[in-house]
């Protein structure tokens, strides 16, 4: 059996990325409707459908956590390739969260210890058609930080959208210091110990975690 399927790779996120799985799905969907198997087709189409869902529902939460607005509020994305130890960010579903932050007129301040910022246009244009000429104040809208702890300043919120190693060894209590009250978590990869980042103040949502605020008899 491929290694792939399993731990390594069936975790709980806010999404799948890279340029190969959506492929071979899309080729997968394709054949199917070429042998006449419709109803094979439209399940491993619904895999596309319920990913795009995926990232969606994930700004969203955070929206509607944050009093339902972030106008004018900086928000630190943690992470922006698809995946840990690389730098690619071909159809990473940060940049999905971000187009819908900037929409709604969020601050936003990304650090990844690999992408470049030329890259990051470059797939946002190219993936999501988001560019200079279309977005007024794009640039200012979007500000590429050099560490964590900078990219978390004076934040209102923190997102973690690739789980990088060094985001797990992180000093949560000096981030939760620098940054605006109430603070917010919103763990997108399940990589951080939620229990201690609470006992430390934070409010926190994660993937597929019950929130203890909503549902105060767990």
């Amino acid at each position: 059996m491929d290694d792939r399927i399993g731990k390594r790779f069936l975790q709980s996120s806010v999404g799948f990325g890279g340029s190969c799985f959506q492929k071979d799905i899309l080729n997968l969907v394709y054949l199917c409707e070429t042998y006449g198997l419709h109803e094979c087709a439209q399940y491993w189409n619904q895999v596309i459908i319920m990913n795009d869902y995926q990232k969606k529902r994930f700004s969203q939460k955070m929206v509607a956590k944050m009093f339902n607005t972030v106008t004018g509020k900086k928000i630190s994305i943690l992470g922006f390739a698809f995946k840990k130890d690389t730098g690619d960010v071909r159809e990473t579903p940060s940049m999905f969260i971000v187009r819908d932050l900037l929409l709604e007129n969020a601050n936003i301040h990304v650090y990844d210890p690999q992408v470049k910022r030329e890259d990051m246009w470059t797939e946002m244009d190219y993936t999501c058609g988001v560019n200079t000429s279309n977005t007024p104040r794009l640039e200012e809208s979007v500000t590429t930080a050099t560490d964590a702890y900078s990219a978390c300043e004076g934040a209102h919120a923190l997102a973690i959208l690739t789980e990088w190693d060094e985001f797990k060894e992180l000093d949560y209590e000096k981030i939760y210091a620098s940054m605006m009250k109430p603070a917010f978590v919103f763990d997108g990869r399940n990589i951080l110990d939620h229990d201690k980042l609470r006992e430390i103040g934070f409010e926190v949502h994660a993937i597929g975690k019950p929130d203890p605020l909503a549902f105060d008899d767990l």
